[in-house]
């Protein structure tokens, strides 16, 4: 649904904010490894995220990412979405054709039609605050159970 960009996006913005409670300042290399994400595809995932306001960037020693309280409390998901995947997802068809409308509608559109709706309606609702204190308290996971650990 998302693309791979956007998935690690969001796991590391919530990765970053539930740090950022605590005072602490990630750095490239951890958060690559808590999102299962490659260094250099995750730095580039970065510097979207900070050009578009969502984490902020402090370099030199004790540097790192981070997300200030007030930002983790406005942040909807959207904002994430967005700056690294723009508005197709809840705006485009849902087979990808360049055009499709009420007047010219895809074979999935009116259904389709209801999905995207749901699904931004989610996005505009859902904060990164909500996201990093379901991580925080332990009830959801930013990581896959490894059965065979």
């Amino acid at each position: 649904m998302f693309s791979k960009a956007c998935e690690y996006g969001i796991r590391a913005s919530i990765f970053i904010a539930t740090n950022s409670s605590k005072g602490i300042r990630v750095g490239i290399k951890d958060v690559a490894k808590e999102i299962d994400s490659p260094e250099p595809f995750t730095a580039k995932i970065m510097q979207i995220l900070t050009k578009n306001g969502i984490i902020h960037s402090a370099k030199g020693v004790g540097g790192g990412f981070e997300v200030s309280d007030e930002a983790v409390k406005s942040i909807k998901l959207i904002q994430i979405v967005d700056a690294i995947d723009g508005d197709k997802i809840y705006k485009g068809c849902g087979i990808g054709l360049k055009e499709c409308s009420e007047d010219h509608p895809c074979p999935v559109h009116h259904e389709f039609k209801k999905i995207r709706g749901l699904l931004l309606e989610m996005l505009t609702k859902t904060t990164l605050e909500q996201l990093a204190s379901g991580v925080k308290s332990g009830d959801f996971f930013l990581k896959t159970l490894n059965i065979n650990d």
